[in-house]
């Protein structure tokens, strides 16, 4: 097909491969989005934020039960809490009542809060080595990580 037939084409919606049309745009019932929200649960950010307290809690454990030093401890906890405190200011401010307005402010709204959060967490990075002494920095690398994780097995929460 020549590339001035393919730009003045009638249907947009049709494959030039294999010439099948793309299935119509039907909009859904009110029954019928019920039944796929059932099908499709979410999962509460402010329960992934629960977790990750929890995991940051378990590897401050672990760290002092491995080195046994009280500093490792410390150093995990900061890094838990690298992951969990902007992760919570981002689930406050994406559950907000303004951030579900409308798509567009929603979109804007997650764009501002993803920026809050790498900003916090980068501040928080950064005054580690100030706040917490003496630092280890596996310890609170590893925290971190794990933390971070969660999001993973928030997924799986879902179920299929």
């Amino acid at each position: 097909m020549e590339r001035s037939e393919r730009k003045f084409r009638s249907d947009p919606w049709v494959d030039e491969e294999d010439g099948a049309a793309a299935p119509a745009f039907k909009p859904l019932s009110w029954e019928e989005a019920q039944a796929l929200r059932e099908a499709q649960p979410t999962v509460s950010p402010w329960r992934v934020i629960i977790v990750q307290c929890v995991v940051g809690g378990v590897a401050a454990l672990l760290a002092v039960l491995v080195t046994g030093r009280t500093d490792t401890a410390w150093s995990a906890l900061w890094g838990a809490a690298t992951v969990v405190v902007p992760g919570a200011l981002m689930a406050r401010g994406m559950t907000s009542r303004l951030s579900s307005m409308s798509p567009g402010a929603s979109a804007v709204s997650f764009m501002l809060w993803e920026f809050v959060k790498i900003a916090v967490s980068v501040a928080m990075l950064m005054l580690a080595p100030k706040l917490v002494q003496p630092l280890s920095w596996p310890a609170l690398l590893a925290a971190m990580v794990l933390c971070m994780k969660v999001y993973w097995v928030a997924l799986l929460w879902r179920g299929r």
